[in-house]
């Protein structure tokens, strides 16, 4: 197939992703077009891009998830290639077609291999045909509550039910006994036909206490290369907090396995672009295929950082009809990376998203820190959509150094007017099972009491001067206001606790 050279793309995105995204293009000297919402007028995205184009409304299903509106902003823009970003419609493959079929260049694989990975049981079956290794379940979709009972009695309990078109830690139940199938069925059925638009769901057995182990691989549809793994373990309700790569838990020959595993997922399906095949380890030799991710990862920047790849840039390339340049021997694993996702939540009330207006902002910087964002001081984080506002990270030539530079950075950044997840973070990298590297996917759940109690107590550099500030100012003047009673509070339990080193 003959491609035309790509020079004008739109980005069917927002946040931090569609920043990055225009960053690159820039780079490669191709436009870029960026769409927003009436919420995302103030977007740093539809400031960055060489043009921006409207999409009326506020809600995801009337502009980012909106075909008709996104082809239009095609045509007026004279776009001849559309990036997806992650989520929103990144992962529909009739958006595909959609997009190919109106002569347009969609960056990401085709539809074929996108309707084939997208649905988990196709995809699992598939694997079974190439002989990648798969969790023991269903032989299929289930077509009945009888049809779970006789599964159940197979391959007893604990299971796990999942939406066959889903993803995102949306469409899942855990069933831990015969009483709470039907209820489980039931539900999940109508969670994935909410969510997805297919009620079609599968079980598998449920792995208990596993590890969560992910390669990123980039393919032109013949050959494929792996960047090594990630290690996406540190979950809450199937949601990733903190990445790194490489991960702990496997040695050389086990990562050499698991990659070559990944690359024969991604081929089997002449994939083309960048994607990350999903595996669940019950240990480093028990590991399952899970699912394979048809676009780029939230986590993406930990593979570059440890790679020196710029990811963005090869799927514009291999979109672009280019060849893979590299082969699996000239890429190298060179140190560890770390990535914290920043939510706008509140991680004291359950973590209850938390828009507003950012009142001031001190991103952190120093060697091997990088910053992918979408905020800046002034900005309103819009209800609308996702909570994340921020991604942190670090890279070190060890461990250590890289775990360090991230916990420096999470202390240095400063975000004014909204609660964030920040301070959850730095509780997770202090505490002795994190650093270890001794964790499961269950480990938030297990440690959530103590990673709350040590949160109590921590502030960014500038809140603790200001909390110690206060209680000699009081002390002076006799003032019960000089500062919130928050800090005040903090500040005298520190200095009772003998942590004043401040």
């Amino acid at each position: 197939m003959t491609h035309k050279k790509i020079q004008r793309v739109l980005i069917a995105n927002r946040g931090e992703i569609a920043v990055r995204i225009v960053r690159t293009l820039k780079e490669m000297g191709i436009s870029s077009v960026a769409v927003y919402s009436d919420a995302d007028v103030d977007s740093m995205h539809r400031k960055a891009a060489d043009l921006a184009i409207n999409l009326p409304g506020r809600t995801a299903a009337d502009t980012y998830l909106n075909v008709p509106a996104l082809l239009n902003a095609m045509k007026a823009s004279n776009a001849d290639a559309i990036h997806p970003g992650y989520g929103f419609l990144s992962e529909n493959s009739e958006f595909v077609k959609t997009v190919s079929e109106a002569g347009y260049t969609f960056i990401g694989p085709n539809f074929q291999s996108m309707e084939t990975m997208g649905n988990k049981v196709t995809a699992k079956d598939l694997m079974k045909k190439h002989e990648v290794p798969t969790v023991p379940g269903s032989d299929g979709e289930l077509h009945s509550l009888a049809e779970l009972e006789e599964l159940a009695a197979n391959i007893g309990y604990p299971l796990i039910l999942k939406a066959a078109a889903g993803g995102g830690g949306r469409g899942m139940r855990e069933v831990t006994k015969q009483e709470e199938l039907k209820d489980a069925y039931e539900a999940c059925s109508r969670e994935a036909l909410s969510y997805f638009g297919n009620p079609s769901i599968f079980a598998e057995r449920l792995l208990v206490d596993p590890r969560h182990i992910e390669i990123q691989v980039l393919c032109d549809g013949k050959n494929g290369v792996h960047l090594f793994e990630r290690d996406c373990s540190i979950q809450r309700r199937h949601q990733k907090l903190i990445e790194e790569a490489p991960s702990l838990f496997l040695n050389d020959e086990q990562r050499e396995r698991l990659g070559k595993f990944a690359v024969k997922a991604a081929l089997a399906v002449g994939y083309q672009g960048v994607g990350t095949v999903e595996f669940i380890c019950e240990s480093p030799e028990k590991a399952y295929f899970m699912e394979m991710n048809t676009r780029i990862q939230v986590e993406h920047p930990v593979s570059e950082m440890i790679t020196g790849i710029d990811l963005v840039r090869e799927q514009i390339r291999v979109a672009n009809g280019e060849s893979l340049t590299m082969t699996q021997d000239d890429i190298q694993l060179n140190g560890w990376s770390f990535e914290a996702r920043i939510n706008a939540e509140d991680a004291t009330m359950d973590f209850m998203p938390k828009p507003g207006e950012i009142t001031n902002l001190h991103l952190p910087m120093g060697p091997f820190t990088r910053v992918d964002t979408h905020i800046y001081e002034g900005y309103k984080v819009p209800e609308d959509y996702d909570s994340m506002i921020a991604k942190v990270i670090t890279w070190g030539p060890t461990r250590d150094l890289a775990l360090e530079r991230l916990k420096r950075s999470l202390a240095e950044m400063e975000i004014g007017g909204i609660p964030t997840t920040a301070r959850f973070h730095e509780a997770i990298i202090d505490h002795n099972r994190f650093r270890s590297g001794e964790f499961t996917t269950s480990f938030v759940v297990e440690e959530y009491d103590s990673l709350q109690k040590a949160m109590q107590y921590q502030e960014g550099p500038y809140e603790k001067a200001g909390a110690f500030a206060a209680i000699a100012v009081e002390a002076k003047s006799g003032s019960p206001k000089v500062n919130t009673d928050f800090r005040r509070n903090w500040a005298q339990q520190a200095i009772a606790d003998g942590n004043h080193q401040t």
